[in-house]
């Protein structure tokens, strides 16, 4: 089990676990007005108003780069006692991102050095990833004596070409996409002939020079029970396997260490919302299954149990000792839990004042959409990121013309603000699809949201505070989800450097052997 650094608390076992779920639940309780809300309402709503106002007056004078900080626990002494105390127990109850010696925590674990022909297209997050992650599962496959992974979610095939090529494992690759069915095999095919060449000069002796490819399967995995059936096919439809090729099939050739069925891991890099869970419910429920290494993402598009329907298809919460509590987490809230404390931190002062910048430019545009486009509003509208290529033109701006100064958003020429927020809202617009904007006052809204400008970047930053936290009790839940089924081991390990990949945490678990 992993030492989880500053934390105080343990999940080595069902007990620990649920302790520790139980004071984060205890602790975010007061806090529902930051966790369940959502910041374009920030001037529609007042959202300002609910926090204690010593925090907000003390926050609203300090520089860009100490708030950026708050959500990686810095305070400053002077700060409020009552705000210390915020910041030191969001740090307390999350899990620490520090990345894990691997090789420490696995000692059998050897990782391959990836050449540029498998690491072609890969940009550097990715490289990096795979190369940490494809280790790991090579290292739990050998423990659980099985030679075939099945990579669920696998969009371009990068990592099962890296397993299947550089770690010599039998692997199949599932995405819903057929085109990226498509680019992974040909990938694969470009890949093949580089291993094939460098085996045929190495003089394997008599020994089959030809590398095998990882096989693509295009189906979209909606639940444990379909991907059950689809581990245990015997009979593929030509079109949901391509290459005429099964699981089943792939298996055939290996012995299982506890029966003549394949025994399989599965894995999935990201697997977005419920594939996440749905890895986890087939790796309690299948047989085969002897193995997970799982790593989430997007907690927002997560299925919620809202009417007492089936608990099968709900993302969150799964565990017995969860559901247990009664707890909530919105969409709002599930969205903030994929904040990344290491990434702002990472932001430079520049970066960081442009941030809230957009943030106050996009809750000020919901003011418009609420005053002249109520209509648009209640079909809860989403604008996209134009936001992103405005901060590209002020960044570049900023490095000849400044138009802000560093600590203060409302301190800005009010003629290039104005301007700049019109162009925001009419982009948004466009992308709403709506068309008449003549009547709009944008100045005027401007100008009213503005002198509140000042404490966004305070609140945002309180906020996202809490977003380390949720995720801890988002991935405590399917811990304790293992814990309560009796698999025993069961971790959490950060497996990346949460500076270039901030969802770093990886779910392992292994069945034992009797």
């Amino acid at each position: 089990m992993p030492s989880y650094g500053d934390c105080n608390y343990s999940c080595a076992t069902a007990t620990e676990t649920l302790e520790w779920i139980h004071a984060i639940i205890d602790f975010i309780h007061p806090y529902t007005f930051f966790w369940e809300s959502h910041v374009v309402n920030f001037f529609t709503d007042r959202l300002w108003e609910a926090v204690d106002k010593e925090w907000i007056d003390c926050l609203r004078n300090e520089p860009v780069d100490h708030l950026i900080q708050i959500p990686s626990g810095f305070f400053k002494d002077h700060w409020p006692s009552s705000l210390k105390k915020f910041i030191t127990t969001t740090s307390s109850l999350a899990f620490p991102r520090e990345q894990a010696d691997l090789e420490k925590l696995l000692p059998n674990m050897q990782v391959a050095l990836l050449n540029n022909v498998i690491t072609q297209g890969m940009n550097q997050k990715k490289r990096h990833e795979i190369e940490a992650l494809a280790a790991v599962v090579s290292s739990v496959a050998r423990d659980v004596e099985t030679n075939t992974v099945v990579d669920v979610g696998a969009g371009q095939g990068y990592l099962a070409q890296v397993l299947s090529f550089e770690y010599q494992l039998s692997v199949i690759a599932i995405d819903a996409s057929s085109h990226h069915g498509r680019i992974t095999h040909a990938r694969a095919e470009r890949i093949k002939k580089h291993y094939d060449s460098r085996m045929r000069k190495s003089s394997l002796g008599g020994k089959d020079s030809s590398s095998t490819m990882p096989k693509t399967v295009t189906c979209s995995v909606l639940s444990s029970d379909m991907l059950k059936t689809l581990l245990n096919s015997k009979d593929a439809e030509p079109s949901l396997i391509q290459q005429g090729t099964s699981i089943d099939k792939r298996c055939q050739s290996q012995s299982s260490p506890t029966n003549d069925s394949c025994s399989l891991l599965l894995t999935g890099l990201h697997a977005c919302g419920d594939l996440s869970v749905t890895l986890l419910r087939t790796f309690l429920e299948s047989e085969q299954v002897k193995a997970v290494v799982s790593i989430g993402c997007c907690y927002n598009l997560l299925s919620e149990n809202e009417g007492g329907e089936d608990d099968a298809v709900c993302g969150f919460p799964i565990s017995r000792g969860v559901k247990s509590t009664g707890i909530h987490l919105s969409r709002s809230s599930r969205d903030l839990a994929c904040q990344s404390a290491d990434r702002w931190r990472g932001l430079e002062k520049v970066g960081g004042i442009h941030n809230f910048e957009l943030h106050a430019f996009r809750a000020a545009f919901q003011m418009v959409l609420w005053r002249y486009f109520p209509e648009t509003l209640s079909k809860s509208p989403r604008t996209g990121r134009q936001g992103k290529a405005l901060r590209r033109k002020q960044q570049r701006a900023m490095t000849t013309h400044p138009v802000l100064p560093v600590e203060s958003l409302a301190g800005g020429d009010d003629g290039d603000r104005c301007s700049l927020f019109e162009k925001f809202c009419k982009s948004g617009l466009h992308r709403l699809n709506v068309k008449e904007w003549e009547n709009v006052d944008f100045n005027g809204i401007w100008k009213e949201a503005e002198p509140f400008t000042e404490v966004i970047g305070a609140y945002w930053s309180l906020r996202a505070a809490l977003g380390p936290v949720l995720e801890t009790l988002i991935l405590l839940d399917r811990l304790l989800l293992l814990q309560e089924e009796g698999v025993e081991g069961a971790t959490m390990v950060p497996i990346f450097d949460p500076t270039i990949s901030p969802r770093n945490m990886a779910l392992i678990a292994k069945k034992s052997f009797h």
